[in-house]
């Protein structure tokens, strides 16, 4: 089998169950021989911010000599990002072999009636080869949720992460934060440990304290004023990080743009104190190097500087919050165009409401996903916020128009943001060729 028709395959199932539930999921686990009882876990969840505190954590336990699997939802340039070990992505003959020998498990059980979904198989993908990698730790991001998520199919991890939470997913997950928490708060298992993210909704850190208590977990909140910054700028920020939960004040350069970054950076520092509690040993020189050589594509990533361009995957409130606020940070007297494009079942008008206003043009375009909303749709509802606005369907030729425009305006102070969707993301960095 060749890496294309692996892919293919995983691509051909089905994207939601017919009910939830991880029954199917963790009998497909014991089918191919258990993998994930030879591993350990920092399983972690949340609507924003996960992705930036997984790499993180994968970038601090690399440096601390530990083997480390890295397993993320969603990919930006390749489809084998979902599975990285010392941050190298599985090989193709690696993902090639696994699915050879783990679909036809699959296709018995549909034969059976059970009917595995296109992430419990991706997911039994990277289990199997985590555990044949002998991993010493694994970095665990759920897809979407956290109770009925593949990935809550582990028993007690070393560390259950919970980041950021806002509206997204409300069809499924629920209409409020407090629903919402309540889903994420699935991956506390019995007597462990779960750190929070400390900038939550009213309303979210009660439901998560209740879950923790009910689990028999130590609940440690990673508050804002842990972080102190010293300075910050299109390269990255520097800060000063001093918890109760550490000895002194430490000082850490990231190399990840926006405020939203360093409270992220908090929750993976209280997670580190956290692991080196439960046994692990990681010197503070990992720490500073780890989260020195971080890197997170698509998010508020720095594409070019002349003229600026960035890159954000800002497609729910919670993302578009962030984004707004770094857009005022750190382009304050420039003028802006954006490159738009969203999927139609996210909260389209929250997020625009808040980015809109910031740009002097927008160019809306349609993200290469069959959820899109129409390019011409999208503008319709920008033109609202009276900017101007012009719709393109071709990313590729909408983000070369904003591109265009930026170097016409003959100085340096014009920036181009790309936003929405992370499939817009993904698109445009592969095909402008960044």
């Amino acid at each position: 089998m060749k890496v294309e028709e692996a892919e293919k395959i995983i691509n051909s199932l089905l994207v939601f169950g017919s009910r939830p539930g991880l029954e199917r999921v963790a009998e497909l686990i014991r089918r191919i021989g258990s993998p994930d009882e030879k591993l350990k876990f920092v399983h972690v969840a949340g609507t924003n911010g996960k992705g930036s505190v997984c790499a993180m954590l994968s970038g601090i336990l690399q440096q601390a000599n530990y083997r480390t699997g890295l397993f993320i939802s969603p990919y930006i340039l390749n489809f084998r990002e979902r599975f990285q070990v010392n941050g190298e992505m599985m090989p193709p003959e690696a993902l090639a072999e696994l699915v050879e020998e783990i679909y036809p498990v699959v296709q018995q059980m549909k034969a059976e009636g059970k009917v595995i979904t296109e992430f419990e198989m991706v997911l039994a993908v990277g289990l199997q080869w985590f555990a044949r990698e002998q991993c010493d730790v694994v970095v665990l991001e759920t897809g979407m949720g956290g109770r009925f998520d593949a990935t809550n199919i582990i028993d007690t991890p070393l560390a259950s992460v919970i980041m950021s939470i806002s509206l997204d997913h409300t069809a499924i997950l629920g209409d409020t934060v407090e629903k919402i928490a309540f889903e994420k708060c699935g991956i506390i298992k019995p007597d462990g440990v779960t750190v929070l993210y400390g900038q939550q909704p009213e309303g979210v850190i009660q439901v998560v304290r209740q879950a923790a208590e009910e689990r028999h977990n130590r609940l440690l909140i990673a508050a804002s004023e842990t972080v102190t910054p010293i300075s910050s700028g299109l390269w990255g920020s520097e800060f000063r990080f001093d918890s109760p939960l550490t000895e002194g004040t430490q000082v850490y350069r990231i190399p990840l743009m926006g405020a939203h970054q360093l409270n992220n950076a908090a929750a993976a520092l209280t997670t580190v104190a956290v692991l080196r509690d439960r046994g692990l040993s990681i010197p503070e020189k990992a720490v500073a190097e780890g989260l020195r050589q971080v890197r997170f594509p698509a998010r508020l990533e720095l594409l070019q500087q002349q003229p600026v361009v960035l890159l954000d995957g800002a497609h729910n409130p919670g993302g578009a919050a962030a984004l707004s606020k770094a857009i005022r940070e750190y382009l304050p007297d420039r003028r802006k165009i954006g490159v738009v494009g969203m999927l139609a079942d996210k909260d389209v008008r929250t997020a625009l409401s808040m980015l809109i206003p910031l740009f002097d043009r927008i160019v809306t375009t349609t993200p290469p996903n069959p959820r899109a909303m129409s390019a011409q749709e999208l503008a319709g509802i920008a033109a609202e916020y009276g900017v101007p606005v012009e719709a393109e369907p071709d990313d590729l030729a909408a983000f070369q128009k904003a591109l265009a425009a930026a170097k016409s305006s003959g100085s340096d102070d014009t920036a181009v943001v790309i936003f929405g969707s992370l499939y817009l993301a993904s698109s445009i960095r592969l095909r402008a060729g960044y």
